[in-house]
């Protein structure tokens, strides 16, 4: 017989382990969905997206728990972008916000105050928390300690005074303080959603107009990037002549991708187009419709849209945001000649040394100064590979035109600012073809001499402009033999490219021409008149006929200067008249022997008398009527 007790026990035992055994399991199950809810309020979202200047972007968080603490990074990636992050509450008026900051900061600069100063009083005001450079570098930090339930609107920017812009990647953590410290990756949770109405995001319309004429019957605009999922719309219509234009866009290869009116069925057509990934350097080429030598022409109007697809119908007003078509970049350009260091009249050239300036602003070479604790970055006749590097070779390359032989680069230096703009210097010595050159009033021609400078890329992509302040002569030349006087600069386009043209005159010095030619030349020509004062005609004949050899040796020291003329020059013309006029003395003088001969010296002597006047006035006017016809 089994005692009661001794069986009795193990059950409560038993049944007292079972008891804590449940209520563990209880406990272990609590803790485990308190683990649980922990993790997940754990959250962690990255947005990567591009601000551009005066522009502003407006996040709404979710609805937010008081105590929970959102971890903010925001990291400036590109371009020159001085990031600023601001947090407000979730019920303020985008707009109203707007008016109080323009009201309060206008109210600030009619008192004098300093804009600056009033900027960060305005912040405080304004926002809960802000921030313009707690991170590394220009970035900004927040870790925001939520103060009520609800949700709250994050204002991305760039900070006061900079007028910066670029890509920008905003993290955010909740209750993730790993966020500031270091890369976390994204959960895929949302924390906060773009405003983009209020932003003017991912929504815009631009316009543009055109023309198409016989010498240019296409073109086309470089677009900017586009995102994934980014529909384009494009039309276009031609609104003056006989215009049928059609539209063709293009891949950063030139592939075509969509056309409209390809057929030429109208004056007008539209496209559009969903782009799967991030896209750069597409374009839309406009040409005109018709055979080659009987194309339409006139003006086109084009209506490029992002998101918008009331840009089909052709009627649809311009919408803020980013513009989607790159403009073609103002490149200003400066020459200076130094100094002219040969002439070279028979090969029609001249060699100069000379100072090149480029200065142009291009978005795409801009930096945050923080990226290198500079505020510039310079590049020297060293380092000239690296700007070909860091600019990706987007910088206004040229050519001279009318360069002969090697340029001799002595020095070349750049420099590129946060805000992308950029100047290029380059010192060097060329020689320059100078077919411009004519003759016909030699010695008393004024020259011109032209240097002309094209870009290696078309019109769509780079225009010149004249650099008034630097262009022109230096003060000592250095050629001795012209005077440098007149000089002008003009923008033209060749090709389809922009060529800047820089053209001076010159006149010769004439002292050497005046005192080594035509003094000499007057010598002689009245040294042969005083023989006319002899009567002995034999003589006179030796002297016109020394006279005739020495006009000859003229005409070649001058040859030697000059090219082989297809025409005659002024000095030629009176070189010519020189010798006609002597050749009929030696006849003349001739004459008169053979009368004094034939034993007529008295009529000799009478036709003398007369001609002895004559012969100085027959030079005169002969000389007279070569001016005139000359110049």
């Amino acid at each position: 017989m089994v005692n009661f007790l001794e069986v009795k026990l193990p059950v409560r035992l038993l049944i007292t382990l079972s008891a804590a055994a449940f209520i563990c399991l209880l406990f272990f199950q609590a803790f485990g969905t308190i683990g649980a809810f922990a993790q997940s309020s754990r959250m962690v979202q990255k947005i990567n997206t591009t601000l551009s200047a005066e522009e502003n972007h407006f996040y709404r968080t979710i609805p937010l728990q008081a105590g929970d603490v959102l971890y903010i990074s925001l990291e400036g990636t590109s371009g020159s972008l001085d990031p600023l992050l601001a947090i407000t509450g979730g019920n303020e008026d985008i707009e109203t916000l707007r008016e109080v900051y323009e009201r309060q900061l206008q109210d600030a600069l009619d008192e004098g105050r300093d804009p600056l100063v009033a900027l960060e009083e305005i912040a405080g005001e304004l926002f809960i928390v802000w921030d313009d450079d707690s991170g590394e570098g220009y970035d900004a930090e927040i870790p925001f300690e939520v103060p009520a339930d609800g949700e709250y609107l994050l204002v991305v920017t760039d900070a006061p005074g900079t007028n910066s812009f670029g890509e920008y990647q905003l993290t955010l953590g909740l209750n993730e303080p790993k966020v500031l410290t270091e890369q976390v990756e994204k959960t895929g949770d949302v924390i906060v959603a773009l405003q983009k109405e209020a932003s003017q995001f991912g929504v815009a319309v631009q316009r543009v107009t055109g023309s198409l004429t016989a010498e240019k019957q296409s073109t086309f605009f470089n677009l900017e990037t586009f995102l994934p999922g980014d529909t384009l719309y494009a039309y276009i219509e031609g609104i003056s002549g006989n215009l049928v234009p059609f539209l063709v866009l293009e891949d950063f290869g030139g592939k075509p991708l969509r056309t409209a009116n390809l057929l030429g069925l109208a004056n007008n057509g539209s496209l559009q187009y969903t782009f799967d990934e991030l896209s750069s350097n597409y374009n839309l080429r406009v040409e005109s419709f018709g055979e080659e030598d009987k194309p339409t022409l006139g003006d086109f109007r084009l209506i490029v849209g992002l998101n918008e697809p009331e840009v089909l119908s052709g009627q649809v007003n311009d919408i803020g945001g980013d513009d989607l078509i790159r403009d073609p970049i103002d490149v200003k350009v400066g020459l200076k000649i130094d100094q002219i260091t040969d002439v070279d009249q028979k090969a029609e050239n001249f060699s100069a040394v000379a100072d090149l300036r480029l200065d142009w602003q291009d978005p795409r070479l801009a930096f945050s100064p923080d990226t290198c604790q500079c505020s510039f970055k310079p590049y020297t006749q060293k380092e000239f590979d690296d700007f070909i590097k860091d600019t990706g070779s987007n910088w206004p390359d040229f050519v001279f035109t009318n360069q002969q032989g090697n340029r001799w680069i002595q020095n070349r230096s750049a420099v590129i600012f946060p805000d992308g703009r950029a100047s290029y210097m380059e010192r060097f010595t060329t020689t320059f073809q100078a077919p411009d050159f004519h003759f016909k009033q030699f010695p008393f021609d004024t020259q011109q001499f032209y240097v002309r400078l094209r870009s290696l890329f078309p019109e769509e992509f780079y225009l010149y402009l004249n650099n008034m302040d630097y262009t022109g002569m230096g003060d000592q030349l250095g050629e001795e033999a012209w005077i440098f006087t007149d000089t002008e600069t003009t923008i033209t386009s060749v090709e389809n490219k922009p060529q800047f043209n820089f053209r001076f005159e010159a006149k010769r010095q004439l002292t050497y021409y005046i005192t080594r030619i035509f003094i000499p030349l007057i010598l002689i020509i009245i040294v042969a008149w005083i023989t006319f004062f002899l009567k002995d005609y034999g003589k006179r004949i030796d002297v016109t006929v020394g006279n005739l050899l020495l006009f000859i040796a003229y005409n070649f020291t001058i040859a030697n200067d000059l090219p082989r003329l297809g025409y005659l020059t002024f000095f030629d013309k009176v070189l010519i008249s020189t010798f006609i006029i002597s050749v009929l003395v030696v006849v003349y003088n001739v004459f008169l022997k053979r009368l004094e001969v034939n034993g007529k010296g008295e009529l000799a002597n009478n036709i003398d008398n007369y001609m002895d006047w004559i012969y100085p006035i027959v030079y005169i006017v002969a000389f007279a009527v070569l001016w005139v016809s000359s110049f």
